[in-house]
Parts: C-alpha cells; structure tokens; sequence
C-alpha cells in the first residue's frame, strides 16, 4: 500500500520538478544574454538585485528588431554579407548551411514541415508507427527511386526532436485524419493520451 502511494506521488511531482528544470535551464541561458549589455545597463546594476527572466525579454526584443531589421533591403544585404563570410569558413559553411536549412523549413510559413500524419510499418513489417509527411524525394535519389515515394520524418518517444528520416513508397503509407499537433502530443505521451 505505502508503494502504491509513493508511486503515485513520484508521478505527480517527476512531470512537474522536469517541467521547473527545463525552464529554468532555458531562462538560466537566456539571462546570460544580459553579459552583452554595458554594466551600467544591466538590471542588478540599474536596481541593485537580480530580476530572474530579464533575460528573456531582453532575447525577446533582440530577435525582434533583428527580424525588422532585415525585413527591409539594407539589412538583408548585410544578412547576405554574413552568410558569405559564414560560408567561406571550412567546417562552419557546412554546420551554419544545415541547420540554417533546417530552421528555414520548420519555421518558414509556406514550409513543407509535417504536412500530414501517417501510419508506417516502421522498423518492421507489423510494427505501425505515426510519422510525419515532408515531401517526396528529390534531387539525385529521385532518380534511383522506380516508385512513387514520399518523405517521411519518424519521431522518437518520448523526444520528438530526434527520430529517423525514411523515403518510402506511397501505397505503404495510411494517412490519418489527425492534426499535427493530436499526433506529436501522442507520441510525446507514449501512447497513453490519445487523440480526440
């Protein structure tokens, strides 16, 4: 009995001490913006105690007026400038150029980023696993490929981050009448929430 209780609790508090972790991780990084700023400028300076989170204001507006500033043709050739520069440097063009193409496809908004969610047989024949529809093949593979493909991303659990990129044929996929989001949450869940 006193097990089953412990268990119960450890799942109440393990979701939520993660979930405290993680943003305080990721508010921890986003006030070490804060060193870019003059002393004078800086919060504990200006008040005379930390204020936790000014970070992430401060990162806020930063990637805002960097994204205002090259909206227009000024700062779109100083962007071009840099990615020249990026790119004449050996191991960096190739780190810089993938995940700058990366981050172009998810967050762009006419991006081919999980278009859909399917089932695949996925990593054998009568196993099923939710993937995400990215496109189809293209370039040279397209060329070596005699069927109708498509792209698929197959997610890990319970990281969605990380999974495997698969080209298979069309008539091997189901598509699901799901939302993107429905199908992330469910994997995120490990099956356990499922989708309404």
């Amino acid at each position: 009995m006193i097990r089953k209780y412990f268990i119960t609790g450890l799942l109440v508090w393990i979701p939520l001490a993660i979930t405290v972790w993680v943003f305080h991780l990721v508010i921890g990084t986003m006030d070490q913006t804060l060193l870019l700023l003059p002393e004078d400028w800086r919060p504990y300076s200006l008040l005379g105690f930390h204020v936790p989170g000014s970070g992430v204001i401060l990162t806020a507006v930063v990637i805002f007026v960097t994204g205002l500033l090259i909206r227009n043709i000024v700062g779109n050739y100083i962007l071009r400038m840099w990615e020249g520069i990026l790119n004449r440097i050996p191991i960096v063009n190739s780190v810089y150029n993938s995940v700058k193409q990366v981050s172009d496809t998810l967050f762009s908004s006419n991006g081919n980023a999980f278009r859909q969610a399917v089932l695949v047989q996925y990593p054998r024949e009568g196993s099923w696993t939710i993937a995400f529809l990215t496109g189809v093949p293209g370039g040279d593979v397209k060329n070596h490929l005699t069927d109708d493909y498509v792209s698929l991303y197959v997610p890990t659990t319970p990281n969605p981050t990380s999974g495997f990129f698969l080209m298979v044929p069309k008539s091997d996929v189901i598509e699901l009448e799901m939302s993107v989001d429905a199908a992330l949450k469910y994997i995120v869940s490990m099956g356990v929430v499922a989708p309404t």
